[in-house]
């Protein structure tokens, strides 16, 4: 079904544009990109998930197969294609993507050199913007040019920190550089929230660090807390997210709590 087909939850209401984001690797970036937008499109939430990091985890956990595509957001934010044609369907109805791949890496490069440079994503959605109730971009783990773009063109950002030793390791680095970009370009940008992911109820170490990020970020640190569930890692190979793959699993129930705290917060 093409995205112009389906219309959104709230008409009259502007669209979210979230940046997932967190210069470390492997807390789970891009396993809650994937499955909050799935758990946001089962509650009838027009959901858009702009995959902005080279690796392109985001594309290939929809089913998309990156060797096959013709354009993805490469092409949107370096050779002006079209914002609306680089939008791909997925097995969830009402969540949408556009994909990237490793052509994305050379972006970084090439964007020195663009006049704006660090506004070329937000222009390029701006035609789009309101055809969806929420809009996540999947930032890579790092903090260049890519993700200058996506902190631009977003509304807020959502940190997923993993349960682990170093958990806060960087964020305070990560949240200088919000603060840089909203003094200097997108002065409305704010935290959304903040998730913890891969908690083992079994482990004191899980239960100290959630402890230590609440403490940390208050109320801005979200109630649901993602398990590590063997559920949520198989997934991705089989092209879907946890909601659709292990509909009654523990991480797919509790993507489906966490969507309910993100549309209570907007």
């Amino acid at each position: 079904m093409n995205y112009t087909d389906q219309k959104r939850s709230y008409p009259d209401k502007d669209s979210k544009v979230i940046a997932i984001i967190n210069q470390k690797g492997g807390v789970g970036k891009s396993t809650t990109a994937i499955n909050l937008s799935a758990a946001l499109g089962e509650a009838k939430k027009k959901t858009l998930l702009i995959d902005f990091d080279p690796q392109g985890n985001s594309t290939s956990g929809y089913g998309i197969e990156k060797d096959e595509l013709e354009y993805d957001i490469y092409d949107g934010i370096l050779n002006e294609t079209p914002i609306d044609s680089l939008i791909h369907s997925t097995p969830e109805d009402r969540v949408y993507v556009i994909p990237a791949t490793i052509q994305l890496a050379g972006a970084e490069i090439e964007l020195v050199n663009e006049e704006d440079r660090e506004h070329i994503l937000k222009k390029a959605i701006e035609p789009i913007k309101n055809d969806f109730d929420y809009i996540f971009i999947d930032c890579p783990p790092s903090l260049g040019l890519l993700t200058i773009n996506a902190l631009v063109a977003a509304d807020s950002l959502l940190v997923p920190i993993q349960c682990e030793y170093y958990a806060l390791e960087g964020v305070s680095k990560l949240l200088e550089s919000m603060e840089m970009v909203k003094n200097s370009l997108n002065p409305a940008l704010e935290v959304f929230g903040v998730v913890m992911t891969m908690f083992d109820s079994r482990t004191t170490l899980s239960k100290q660090v959630v402890e230590e990020v609440s403490t940390y970020f208050g109320d801005k640190m979200f109630k649901t807390v993602i398990p590590r569930n063997i559920k949520i890692a198989e997934a991705p190979s089989h092209g879907l997210p946890i909601t659709m793959y292990a509909r009654i699993s523990k991480g797919a129930l509790a993507y489906t709590k966490l969507s309910k705290e993100v549309t209570r917060r907007g």
